[in-house]
Formats: structure tokens, C-alpha cells, sequence
């Protein structure tokens, strides 16, 4: 059964808080509550104990479960009669709906920022801790050719800063990192992007390096979520891999599709 939630209080926070999945829902939750119909979520369970939660915005669909949840009929309904441009959550879950003909099954890594000795000498006077977010936007936009458009963007981005789910730093006025929730502890860094003409310079690297002791010194943990095709940059590194997952992509859709930025979180 799939139903929606009108009411915070119907969400087990111990659940989702066990995954980076889990905890990007409640961070929404937290930033918009459960009034608007662009930012839905549902309880969703099967025939026996299984028991999950999802959230759609945009066009990404969220699944967390207990690991018990079977996909049934009404489950698959729901994904076809939505069709995200992008599934992400559960892998048990995604195993099963990636027998659709509309999606095809990408890898993705679950990596730590892992801090070292390197940050000591990194130049901290070179970091924008609070830039417009014009100027994050114009980076990212090199970065991301197809993120979202700006007023989608900006009205996602400086809602979740003022609720203090979300930040954006920018080095040396070229290169830029966000986060994506800080919750529990738990940070998220995503949309990590340089300028075209700044390539090359390793401001990205020794950016992330001091993002890791930034956050390890706040006493909180920093992830990132990589792609294959960027995985190899990331144990460069040094940052550790925790986990691997599968997330879920339209086939019908074009890459160059606006639609792929909306929540652009993994690098």
C-alpha cells in the first residue's frame, strides 16, 4: 500500500536516518514540511512487514526501506505512472524496478572525505564560506552544462540555506563545492565544479582535502557520491570508499536534458 504523509510525525526517523538516502528525505522534510505538492512522500509496504518511505521532487524519486519491502503491482504503478528521469534509495528496490524498459542501471560509489596532514598548509583565506549564489550558480553551470535552469535552482538552493539544511563555499573564485543536507551530524557534499579556464589546477582536489578536516574538526562525517566515470579521482584522493550502490536512469531521455541536474548531488 502506498500512502501519502500529511504529517511529519508518520516518519521513523531511526529508519532513514540509517542511510545517506534516508537522510537527504528527511533534510527535505525538514526544509519543506509535507505541504507541497511538488515535494511529495509517501509510506509505502507490502503484503508482510516490509515498510518503506518515498519522496518525489522534481523528477528523482527516493525509496528508503527496511530491507524487508517487496515491490508489488502498486509499487510498479506508481513508478510508471510518474517516471522519474531518475530512482535512487534501496538497492534490494531497484534491483526489481530496473526490469523496466524505461530505465537503465548506472553504479555509483559511496565515498568518505577522508582528511590529512595536506590541509594544514591549505591557503583557508582563499575560501568564500557565504558567495552570492549567482556566482555559485555560474560556476556550476560550466561544471554542470545540464543543471537545472537558475530560478528552479536559486528557489531550491536559498530555501534549503535558510533552513540550514544546505551551504555553498567557493576557492579562489573558481572552483565550488554545497552541501547538500548536514543533518544528524552527516554532511553531504555535492555539486563539486570549476571553471573551465581553472582546470588543471588541482584547486579541486586540495578544496576537497580541506572540506574533509573542515568537517572532521565540527565533529561531523562528509560523503560524496561518485559515479563510475569519476570514482578513480576520488581514491586519488585518499578518500575512502564506503559503499557501492545502483541508482536508475531514463533511457528515453536525452543526457543533455535539463531534467538530469535537478538534483545533481553525485560528481
Amino acid at each position: 500500500m502506498i500512502r501519502l504523509i500529511t504529517d511529519e510525525k508518520e516518519f521513523d526517523r531511526e529508519l532513514l536516518l540509517k542511510t545517506l538516502s534516508g537522510s537527504k528525505m528527511l533534510s527535505y522534510v525538514k526544509a519543506y514540511g509535507v505541504d507541497y505538492d511538488f515535494c511529495r512522500f509517501y509510506e509505502v509496504t507490502d503484503y508482510g512487514d516490509g515498510r518503506g518511505f518515498m519522496f518525489i521532487i522534481n523528477s528523482t524519486l527516493i525509496i528508503c526501506t527496511d530491507g524487508k519491502l517487496k515491490v508489488t503491482e502498486e509499487l510498479e504503478m506508481f513508478v510508471e505512472m510518474n517516471l522519474p528521469f531518475r530512482i535512487e534509495g534501496s538497492r534490494e528496490v531497484l534491483e526489481q524496478l530496473s526490469k523496466s524498459e524505461h530505465y537503465q542501471v548506472l553504479g555509483r560509489t559511496i565515498f568518505e572525505l577522508v582528511p590529512d596532514e595536506s590541509v594544514e598548509s591549505f591557503a583557508e583565506e582563499y575560501v568564500d564560506f557565504n558567495p552570492k549564489l549567482t556566482d555559485v550558480y555560474e560556476i556550476l553551470s560550466e561544471g554542470f552544462p545540464n543543471i537545472a535552469d537558475f530560478s528552479l535552482w536559486y528557489t531550491d538552493t536559498s530555501h534549503r540555506c535558510r533552513h540550514g539544511i544546505s551551504r555553498a563555499f567557493i576557492y579562489r573564485g573558481c572552483t565550488t563545492a554545497s552541501v547538500a543536507f548536514d543533518i544528524d551530524n552527516r554532511v553531504l557534499i555535492a555539486q563539486v565544479a570549476t571553471r573551465i579556464a581553472s582546470r588543471g589546477s588541482g584547486y579541486a582536489r586540495e578544496f576537497l582535502k580541506w572540506l574533509a578536516g573542515f568537517f572532521n574538526n565540527l565533529g561531523k562525517r562528509a560523503y560524496l557520491l561518485a559515479l563510475d566515470v569519476r570514482t578513480s579521482f576520488y581514491k586519488e584522493i585518499g578518500f575512502r570508499e564506503v559503499e557501492r550502490e545502483i541508482v536508475l536512469e531514463r533511457k528515453d531521455i536525452e543526457k543533455e536534458s535539463i531534467l538530469k541536474g535537478k538534483l545533481a548531488d553525485e560528481q
